[in-house]
Order: C-alpha cells, then sequence, then structure tokens
C-alpha cells in the first residue's frame, strides 16, 4: 500500500443548490469535517452561492474550506466528473 493512502474512507458529495435550506447542506459539511473518515466533495451552483449570502451569514469561501474538496459548477475535469 502507498504512503499516506488512507483505507476505508468514505467519499461523499455534497451539492448546495439555488433551493431554500443552503443551511442544511452547510451543516452536513459542520458534521462530516470532524470526521477524518469521510471526504467530502462540494458543488455549490451560483444559485446556491446567492443562497448562502441570503439565508446565512457565511462566506462562500469559508463553506468551500470544511469540503476536503471543492469544485467549481463548470470543472469537467474535476474528479467526481
Amino acid at each position: 500500500m502507498a504512503r499516506g493512502v488512507r483505507t476505508n474512507v468514505v467519499k461523499l458529495i455534497i451539492g448546495i443548490t439555488g433551493a431554500s435550506g443552503v443551511i442544511y447542506g452547510i451543516r452536513l459539511l459542520e458534521l462530516l469535517s470532524k470526521n477524518e473518515a469521510i471526504e467530502t466533495h462540494l458543488i455549490i451552483s451560483e444559485a446556491g452561492e446567492m443562497n448562502i449570502g441570503y439565508e446565512t451569514d457565511w462566506k462562500i469561501e469559508d463553506v468551500k474550506a470544511m469540503a476536503s474538496f471543492s469544485y467549481r459548477i463548470n470543472d469537467i475535469s474535476a474528479r467526481i466528473a
């Protein structure tokens, strides 16, 4: 096994869209970021970014920082594409 490769890691994709309730996606990231056995991959749509600004006091950069990996909505070369 290669050094630094984690085994038994759960990989989850979290999507935050323009629907009301972005706080649930943020709260999920808060909880999952505390568990080293879970790797999160985050995508936020443009409308999702707007709703984070409208519905919460969070900054987009702070939400993205909670995820293991964060991708631009139009990144067709992303690891999860």
